[in-house]
């Protein structure tokens, strides 16, 4: 099978716990170069994880230069979008962590530099490629749901604040948990619903625990001072044919619903939610019950059956669109949208006011 020569930019927590792992095991990518502001941070994933000639960079505009097939971009936000444009218009297929950008505008031209140049762009939303995600979007499809017109998207941590990098910093990142953790809550949900058309949303962003000490955070506590973005945010979003959607996204909130990365879900003929589970609510033969598939495929003893990580699954897939031109999992289209609502969250909790959509 053809090997693919990668370039990895930002070195980071989201490359090392996620990316360059999957990579390394997927076996069909060679890592050949690596760019990080922090050279020491570039040269020790260059160690860990690149070929015995891999070079190590401090700007990305140098890094797109080199025989390159495909560049990960694993920078904070506000980054996404100048290298994931370079290395398109260099001839480079991009992989860009989420969110797609800091803004719609930024997310906008990074689908209109793949579409010019003909590169694949994709996004990590990982947690597509779970497998109760996979199951849960196969019965969407098959209409088990019929019509989903409700849906909630869950991102809620109850103190799980992260305080290393610059999550905290609104500059770099362009907010707290709603572009964070929300992103992957609403994602999955328009994914299941496969509705991309929103009509108007509403939202809320607080900063209401941030200033707290003795927090009670898993990772200890924060900083206040450097704490400059929202603690918790909430919108509601009505697509043009009626459906409507309710996001709840946090780091911090006084409550003992904590869910993250999941959805909810609502149709004519059926349910499903991923509270315990996933679970598959409908009414049958005049009753009702509910469907708790067996995601394990075991049933051998000391044998749980073979599964894929989700992160796995994200490298082969985008692998596959490169090498054989098979369909992306996460089309750029998608993305983009989730970023727009995102956007529009913050804006109506900045003023005040519902935004709307042509």
């Amino acid at each position: 099978m053809k090997t693919l020569k990668v370039g990895i930019v930002g070195c980071g927590g989201i490359a090392n716990a996620k990316h360059l792992p999957a990579i390394k095991k997927n076996g069909h990518f060679e890592i050949v170069a690596f760019c990080d502001l922090i050279e020491e941070r570039a040269e020790k994933a260059r160690k860990a994880y690149g070929t015995e000639d891999a070079r190590v960079y401090t700007d990305y505009q140098e890094l797109v230069k080199e025989d390159l097939d495909a560049v990960y971009v694993l920078t904070p936000n506000n980054a996404h979008a100048p290298v994931t444009i370079a290395a398109l218009k260099a001839g480079k297929h991009v992989m860009c962590e989420k969110p797609m950008a800091k803004t719609y505008e930024e997310a906008k031209a990074m689908v209109e530099t793949a579409k010019e140049t003909g590169k694949i762009l994709t996004i990590g939303y990982q947690n597509r490629y779970r497998g109760d995600s996979q199951y849960l979007k196969r019965a969407c499809a098959n209409g088990d749901l019929g019509e989903i017109y409700y849906a909630k998207a869950h991102a809620i941590r109850r103190r799980a604040v992260p305080t290393w990098g610059v999550f905290l910093d609104e500059e770099k990142q362009g907010g707290g948990p709603l572009i964070d953790i929300g992103t992957h809550a609403l994602d999955l949900t328009l994914w299941m619903m496969d509705n991309y058309e929103p009509a108007s949303v509403t939202g809320s962003v607080f900063r209401k625990l941030a200033d707290q000490k003795e927090t009670g955070n898993a990772w200890g506590d924060w900083d206040p001072e450097i704490f400059t973005v929202e603690d918790s945010a909430f919108g509601f979003i009505k697509m043009k044919n009626g459906a409507t959607i309710q996001l709840e996204a946090s780091w911090a909130l006084n409550s003992l619903e904590v869910d993250e990365a999941k959805t909810s879900l609502c149709g004519t003929r059926a349910g499903a939610d991923m509270k315990d589970g996933l679970r598959i609510n409908r009414v049958q033969y005049g009753r009702q019950c509910v469907e708790k598939p067996d995601l394990a495929s075991g049933g051998v003893a000391f044998y749980d059956g073979v599964t894929e990580n989700a992160e796995d699954v994200e490298q082969r897939v985008f692998y596959e669109a490169i090498v054989d031109g098979k369909p992306l999992t996460v089309e750029p289209g998608q993305a983009l949208v989730v970023t727009q609502i995102l956007e529009a969250i913050y804006e109506s909790a900045r003023t005040g006011r519902t935004v709307y959509f042509e």
